[in-house]
C-alpha cells in the first residue's frame, strides 16, 4: 500500500506529499484560485504525455538516438455531449533524418505508458470519512 496525503494549503491549493515530493495545485483565477500551480486535471493530462515521453526518451537513448529534435504533442479532443475529453492523441514529432526503422516502434513504446493503461484498465475508487482521535 503506498500513501499520498492529500492537504489544504490556503485557498483553492490543494498539495499531495508522496515519496518526498511536494506536488502543489491551485486554481485558476476563473475558478476562483491564484493560478499560482497546474490545476490537478491539468497534472492527470500531463501524465499521460510525460509517461509516453519517459518510454520514448528512453528507448531514444539505450539506441544512442539523438532526442534534441525529437518532442511529442499532446491534444485533447472533447466530447460534445458532456464536454469532457472523449479522445488524446499524441504526436512522436522526428527529425528528418531519424532512422526510418525506428519510427514505427517509437509509436509502440509511448503505447507502453503505464498511465494510458491504468485508464484503459481503471482501478477501484473507495472514498470513505475515518475519525482520526487526536
Amino acid at each position: 500500500m503506498n500513501e499520498m496525503i492529500i492537504s489544504f494549503a490556503g485557498g483553492k491549493k490543494v498539495n499531495a506529499e508522496y515519496r518526498g515530493f511536494t506536488i502543489t495545485t491551485d486554481q485558476s483565477s476563473r475558478s476562483g484560485g491564484e493560478g499560482s500551480a497546474p490545476e490537478p486535471f491539468s497534472l492527470f493530462l500531463a501524465s499521460i504525455g510525460t509517461c509516453a515521453g519517459i518510454y520514448v526518451y528512453t528507448f531514444c537513448q539505450e539506441r544512442n538516438l539523438p532526442t534534441d529534435n525529437l518532442r511529442l504533442v499532446q491534444t485533447h479532443h472533447r466530447r460534445e455531449e458532456d464536454g469532457g475529453v472523449g479522445k488524446i492523441s499524441i504526436d512522436i514529432e522526428i527529425p528528418e533524418d531519424f532512422p526510418e526503422k525506428y519510427r514505427d516502434t517509437l509509436v509502440k513504446v509511448a503505447n507502453l505508458c503505464a498511465v494510458k493503461k491504468h485508464i484503459q484498465n481503471p482501478p477501484i475508487f473507495e472514498v470513505a470519512t475515518k475519525v482520526v482521535v487526536q
